[in-house]
């Protein structure tokens, strides 16, 4: 499928996947031991979208959405990126943790991909259909938020997705944090303002989000409660990996289980034992490797 086509089908899933949402625990597929074999089998079904056997049955009608993480989205400018991993002796999930701002959308979120044999699969229910997916939202700061912040002066674009001279702080999860409006602070992360439209150097919407992930990354990472929010409660945790080799989820000839991130990845879930992640591949999964909220 041709990225602009991804896209979209991705987008179909923003409302859903931020709204209130109905658990749906009915799979029967858990209690027997599993192997790197299903693990890597999982993970290539979420990178074709291909829901698996693990999802609720539903119905004909159901939509079901199976995601994979994906660092170079259009409409998501993306800034932070984790991977949680859990299991037991029959249970595994790994849970795919993105942050960044959602341009076009006036949003900032952290977005929780699902894949395991144990997803508490979000279900959203409407009278004609459900739709079933493995993804959930974190709303650190709400489109009304942006809104009071966005800079009021100037032209057309001095006004697109640009935070104002005058903001001192910013709510972030219902929270008021000091806003740091000196460009050159984010110049030295590696963050390039935008220069067209912007005589007066103001920080962007998605500046803004990658600069927390460089300076306070934990003001906009997921809890634990939230990464555990769709798997059981007692499944222990085994690692987080913050640095890992990332490939293009536009790669289609390349799937997860011919990657050697997801092979250790399985090896770390089948043993588990956190010793076994031993990456030779070089880091790359840091924002500034991969264009993303470019549309």
């Amino acid at each position: 499928m041709k990225k602009n086509s991804i896209i979209i089908i991705i987008l179909q899933l923003v409302f859903f996947s931020c709204s209130g949402n109905i658990k749906d625990n009915s799979n029967n597929n858990i209690g027997m031991p599993f192997n790197e074999i299903e693990i890597l089998k999982q993970l290539d079904l979420a990178f074709n979208q291909t829901p698996s056997e693990f999802y609720p049955q539903g119905q004909p009608e159901d939509i079901k959405y199976n995601f994979f993480l994906d660092l170079e989205h259009g409409y998501f400018e993306t800034a932070g990126s984790r991977i949680h991993l859990f299991a037991d002796s029959t249970r595994w999930a790994i849970v795919f943790e993105k942050s960044g701002y959602k341009n076009r959308g006036t949003s900032a979120e952290i977005e929780l991909n699902y894949v395991g044999n144990c997803i508490e699969y979000p279900i959203d229910k409407y009278p004609e259909r459900n739709y079933i997916t493995n993804s959930g939202c974190v709303i650190l700061i709400d489109p009304t938020e942006f809104e009071r912040i966005e800079n009021k002066e100037g032209a057309d674009m001095e006004i697109f997705e640009l935070i104002g001279q005058d903001i001192k702080e910013i709510k972030i999860r219902d929270k008021f944090v000091p806003f740091d409006n000196n460009y050159a602070n984010y110049e030295k992360v590696g963050i390039e303002i935008r220069d067209y439209d912007n005589p007066k150097k103001l920080i962007g919407f998605g500046d803004l989000i990658r600069y927390l992930h460089e300076t306070n990354p934990s003001l906009i990472s997921a809890t634990e409660d939230e990464i555990r929010k769709h798997i059981p409660k007692d499944i222990p945790k085994l690692m987080t990996i913050d640095k890992f080799h990332f490939v293009s989820a536009y790669e289609t000839t390349n799937p997860p289980s011919q990657q050697e991130t997801f092979k250790l990845i399985a090896k770390v879930l089948t043993t588990k034992d956190s010793i076994n992640w031993k990456p030779t591949q070089k880091i790359n999964n840091s924002w500034k490797n991969w264009e993303s909220g470019n549309l």
